[in-house]
């Protein structure tokens, strides 16, 4: 098992806190639930992409490149840890987000700015397709720039979530805590893949389940098969031996309600019940959706009360700003 040999850059206060959540168990009279705080990373306000990073950049800094290109939504998280990332390691950055200017700088827009990150708006593509573009001109223009795909999606990236599970492994051998589910949103799938790897490597149990938040991609491969690809890419890089099959991606496509960043009544109703039950605060595009699914899981008796269920959060809270009226309505 390679981990430690992988080139990591430390941008991000780890292990990030499990926490109890007494008060929202015993209102949705459900199993215990319990909390992995990656809302708590540290870096330009967190997020469970910093995990991704630290090694991300790592490389990009052994192989001396001078630029990080990355791609996102406008309120992308990871764009967001990505241009604080490179402000840390002395990197020009470069984000290439979906849609046109807005008329207000809010969230995670306003803190790419701050940060100090170039932007260039891409219209209807936020996953990167323009990115190639950008390069293309940052080469004529003599960087050297690394591209970081999507969401940090590949195998370096899922990597950090593999060595992530076993930070949490250790977090609840020390509590004496066994856990039986775990649920998180699932996007561009290093996150899901990384568990996944994790998970066997471990030896664990436990069901991973991923709360998708986006509608397929633009190719005939459905999600699931994505993370498995990822996850089979991610185990041969580190050498982790044993297959995978189809049946280690568990994810769920019925909480995408009107799709991507589009916020209804049960993301607001589950970031509400959140914060008032626990004070802790969700986001509107990822942790929110995944945290809905949770409770109508619950709700739905899918769980039984002698379990243990962790939700793990990504992070997210800027977002949160420029969803004010969404959240409100």
């Amino acid at each position: 098992m390679a981990h430690h040999s992988l080139p990591r850059k430390m941008l991000g206060h780890f292990p990030t806190p499990v926490t109890e959540l007494d008060r929202l168990s015993r209102y949705l009279d459900g199993p215990r639930l319990l909390m992995k705080r990656d809302d708590l990373t540290g870096l330009a306000m967190g997020g469970n992409k910093t995990r991704k990073l630290e090694f991300l950049m790592a490389d990009a800094l052994s192989g001396n490149y001078d630029v990080v290109v990355t791609a996102g939504a406008i309120q992308s998280n990871h764009c967001r840890q990505t241009a604080a990332a490179a402000a840390v390691c002395g990197l020009d950055c470069h984000l290439v987000l979906g849609g046109s200017k807005p008329s207000q700088a809010a969230g995670n827009y306003l803190l790419d700015q701050l940060l100090g990150a170039q932007i260039h708006f891409s219209g209807d593509f936020r996953k990167g397709e323009t990115v190639p573009e950008v390069v293309e001109e940052l080469k004529y223009g003599g960087y050297k720039p690394y591209v970081i795909p999507y969401g940090g999606s590949n195998e370096l990236g899922a990597a950090a979530f593999s060595e992530a599970l076993k930070e949490l492994d250790t977090q609840l051998a020390d509590v004496d805590a066994h856990v039986d589910h775990i649920i998180f949103a699932s996007s561009s799938g290093a996150t899901q893949a990384g568990l996944i790897v994790g998970k066997k490597v471990l030896g664990r149990d436990f069901e991973i389940t991923g709360v998708e938040i986006d509608k397929n991609g633009s190719d005939d491969r459905t999600f699931s098969e994505r993370v498995l690809e990822l996850t089979e890419q991610t185990a041969e890089f580190l050498g982790v031996q044993g297959g995978f099959s189809g049946s280690d991606v568990v994810s769920r496509s019925d909480y995408l309600g009107s799709g991507y960043g589009v916020v209804g009544d049960p993301e607001r109703q589950a970031i509400a019940l959140t914060a008032r039950h626990e004070g802790i605060l969700l986001d509107p595009v990822y942790s929110g959706r995944a945290m809905s699914g949770l409770i109508d899981m619950i709700t739905r008796g899918q769980f039984t009360r002698d379990e243990t269920v962790l939700f793990w959060h990504t992070g997210g809270t800027p977002a949160l700003f420029a969803y004010a009226d969404e959240l409100l309505s």
